[in-house]
């Protein structure tokens, strides 16, 4: 399902209940320097992440300051994050002239304990190259190094290294939970592009043997994905970020099953496996 970008006014963009990814919650805040926003969500965990700017994060009890460092855009530095528990009530405070904040959430069912990601403390892994076009870095804030203080929320930040190239290639799927084959994760993308008027292709195929659809993707552009396979692309000339949001249903820990058709293709991409293993 894709989500056109639109003033959501500090609404969630994917909110509860859901009905195409019903374990994924996903909120854009805005606000100005000095601005409260507060939040409380029964059902799930989450992960506050700044996309732009700073802010002061209140979770029950405890305090984190200057939780975010990035200027102009998510290029613009390292992201920073504060794990929410469920059930445990939030306020965020703009330290910046602005700030745009990504809230993160999965459907979960107790309550741990909440902490901050702070830039040097995130999960880095670079893969693919020039000559395959699949060339990309990937930032977890919630990965696998956290693995025993989160129930079932993974959140990472994509990048196309260089402009142009596939992203999520060999198109893989996380739609029916049948451990150790295939896990089911429900998964939410929010795209940007540099420069902002970038663009990509987000495909879709449900039936392993139909032709899929393709979604025209833009600056701002949020896509919720339940079932298929699922590879992107971005026009050559620019670069693409996508925010990514995985739930899963019975457990944290993602297995992606590779279509058939392309799966050999694992073996030409360097340094995917290693990718892979990080999800895990």
């Amino acid at each position: 399902m894709h989500i056109a970008p639109y003033e959501n006014h500090n609404q969630a963009i994917v909110d509860v209940g859901n009905s195409t990814v019903p374990l994924n919650y996903f909120n854009i805040v805005k606000l100005k320097r000095g601005e409260l926003f507060e939040y409380r969500l029964e059902a799930f965990e989450t992960c506050i992440v700044p996309a732009t700017g700073t802010v002061d994060v209140q979770v029950g009890t405890m305090q984190f300051e200057g939780v975010g460092n990035r200027g102009s855009d998510v290029w613009d530095g390292e992201p920073e994050g504060v794990y929410v528990p469920t059930n445990l009530s939030v306020e965020l405070i703009c330290q910046s002239d602005r700030a745009e904040i990504f809230i993160a959430g999965a459907k979960y069912d107790k309550t741990l304990e909440p902490f901050a990601v702070r830039a040097d403390e995130l999960d880095l892994v670079q893969y693919g190259s020039d000559d395959t076009k699949t060339h990309r870095k990937i930032k977890h804030i919630l990965g696998q190094k956290y693995h025993d203080r989160v129930g079932r929320l993974l959140v990472s930040e994509l990048f196309t290294v260089g402009q142009g190239g596939w992203s999520g290639f060999p198109s893989h799927k996380h739609d029916t939970d049948r451990v150790p084959v295939e896990t089911r994760h429900d998964e939410t993308y929010n795209f940007r592009f540099k420069p902002n008027y970038g663009s990509g292709l987000q495909l879709l195929q449900k039936d392993e043997n139909s032709p899929g659809e393709a979604y025209h993707v833009v600056d701002g552009s949020t896509f919720c994905i339940d079932k298929g396979y699922h590879p992107s692309v971005v026009m050559p000339g620019y670069e693409m970020y996508y925010f990514t949001i995985l739930a899963g249903l019975s457990q944290r820990s993602l297995i992606q099953y590779f279509q058939p058709v392309h799966a050999s293709q694992v073996d030409t991409i360097p340094g995917i496996k290693d990718m892979i293993a990080k999800f895990k």
